[in-house]
């Protein structure tokens, strides 16, 4: 159990840290350029010069080896413990201006070989090894300063500088306790281990924190308590006779119900390559025995923490989804499939021509003077009623619907996909309307007439406007048929001749004679109703 640190004991090795960083940095980019080096050599065939770059690559090694074990934690300790910090200072800064001296020496000898040899990439990068070199040896006696991790004692410049950002850490970073209380809420947490008294001892002190805790007691039972009940969390020991941790960790991984469940590995077994390998098989933490438990109580609520995080993301996806789906559905509802999924790819400006499309247009007669003497209610009820089941036999038939104006119906075959038999799906839709309307008047009342009127030719197809779109259609055979409609009678279905030498052989035509169509002059109709 670690014992917490007071503010100066914190401070000292904190600076000791600094240190130890700044020393590494050097000493990692003076190892990487030796090698870089090397390798250059090699694969330059320049081997009369790889036994200096192996003596180079040597100190350098060396260097990095100082650098790990003089400032690693137990010097930490001895210096806060009152030892002689001048002598381990002057020690400290001997020791590493040796291998730096021995970097330094050889790699100006083969900066004179070279001359000879050749080589600019090897130059390059021996110049950038030198120069760290030089940075390093300049800069020790600033870096190696223990002045910053004295108790008392005045310090250097560079150590004020390094006292002032370490002060600057912990105004954000407070100390930790084992006595603190969680700020997260406790979770239901299942703790894998073979051995009773390591499950007792996590299981009571989980307790005490708030937590739900499920024992069990080999990596097979765990799994088997993960099929059947619901966990937050689960506390996996890695060594297990039966099944491993691992093994366990792999299957709650590749289960598609269980790979959510954040696990935390617990183990005595502490070297990198364990550690690794879990992490990378899914492992949201890794704990080493004995277990810290101011840090277990930090990994468990920072794993539940990004749980529930995740769970929040995931109803906030499912709610976009089940948004999007209805945005989908509305979308759908008012413009054609196809032109939707179009928009969705990202298309901004839709505009078709089609050149085999028939046009129907629709009219309720004496429908002006009803609507004056009728209640909004009754009257929406009515129109409601009348082109809901319109929509029907659209559907059915395979007509797209453009739009309602008042009490006008628009429909066309023939967009926006192509289709051969347009004319004769119009006409079938003319023929169902009739039908329709006559059961909507038998049960509500009115006794309103359709007028109808068609044609066929080309068109432009396209969606228009940005806020309320629509899609819609243009050209003058859409002009022709609305004409067709105004002209014709009530109770009839109102065609060009276009149409009637389309539909002849299926629909039965009655010759209406030329009628005078605005914009067209005179036209040669018919009146159209289904064979007998």
């Amino acid at each position: 159990m670690s014992v917490p640190l007071d503010d100066a004991q914190r401070a000292r090795r904190a600076a000791l840290a600094n240190m130890r960083q700044e020393l590494l940095a050097h000493a990692n980019a003076i190892v990487g350029y030796a090698e870089l080096v090397r390798e250059e050599a090699e694969r330059s065939k320049l081997e009369a010069l790889l036994p200096d770059l192996g003596t180079i690559s040597t100190a350098a090694g060396s260097l990095f080896d100082l650098v790990n074990k003089l400032l690693d934690r137990p010097l930490a300790e001895e210096l806060m413990a009152g030892s002689d910090l001048e002598a381990a200072q002057r020690s400290l800064r001997h020791d590493l201006r040796t291998p730096l001296n021995g970097v330094r020496g050889f790699s100006e000898l083969l900066l004179e070989d070279l001359e000879e040899l050749g080589g600019e990439e090897i130059r390059t990068d021996l110049n950038k090894l030198l120069s760290e070199v030089d940075q390093l040896l300049s800069q020790l006696d600033v870096i190696v300063d223990f002045s910053g991790v004295e108790a008392e004692g005045a310090a250097s410049v560079g150590a004020e500088a390094t006292q002032a950002m370490i002060a600057e850490l912990f105004r954000g970073i407070r100390p930790v306790s084992e006595d603190e209380v969680s700020e997260v809420e406790g979770g239901r947490i299942l703790v894998v281990d073979d051995i009773e008294a390591n499950r007792d001892l996590l299981s009571r002190r989980l307790a005490r924190e708030g937590h739900d805790v499920v024992t069990a007691a080999s990596g097979r039972e765990g799994l088997a308590m993960l099929e059947d009940e619901d966990f937050d969390l689960v506390l996996l020991d890695l060594m297990m006779p039966d099944m491993n941790g691992f093994e366990v960790l792999a299957r709650i991984k590749s289960d598609e119900d269980l790979h959510q469940v954040p696990v935390i590995m617990v183990s005595a077994l502490d070297e990198l390559d364990s550690v690794v390998r879990c992490i990378e098989a899914g492992a949201e933490d890794y704990l080493s025995k004995p277990i810290d438990p101011v840090l277990l109580r930090a990994r468990i609520n920072a794993a539940l923490e990004t749980k529930r995080w995740r769970e929040r993301e995931r109803i906030y996806l499912d709610r976009l989804e089940a948004e999007k789906a209805r945005f989908e559905k509305l979308l759908v509802s008012i413009l054609p499939e196809q032109i939707v999924s179009r928009l969705n790819q990202g298309e901004q400006v839709i505009a078709d021509r089609f050149d085999g499309v028939s046009v129907l247009f629709s009219d309720l007669v004496g429908f002006t003077e009803f609507s004056s003497n009728t209640a909004p209610a009754d009257l929406v009820e009515y129109l409601n009623e009348l082109f809901s089941r319109f929509d029907a036999d659209a559907r059915r038939i395979g007509v797209e619907k453009v739009k309602t104006i008042g009490d006008a119906y628009m429909v066309v075959a023939g967009v926006p996909e192509p289709r051969p038999d347009h004319a004769r799906a119009v006409a079938e839709m003319a023929v169902s309307m009739f039908k329709t309307i006559d059961e909507v008047n038998s049960a509500l009342g009115p006794t309103f007439q359709l007028r109808i009127g068609i044609h066929t030719g080309p068109v432009v197809a396209g969606v228009i406007g940005t806020h309320r779109f629509i899609y819609d259609v243009w050209g003058d055979t859409v002009n022709v048929a609305s004409r067709l409609e105004t002209t014709g009678l009530p109770g009839r279905i109102h065609v060009s001749e276009a149409i009637a030498e389309m539909v002849g052989d299926r629909y039965a035509l009655e010759p209406r004679g030329a009628v005078e169509i605005k914009g067209r002059g005179q036209m040669k109709t018919f009146f159209l109703a289904p064979h007998d």
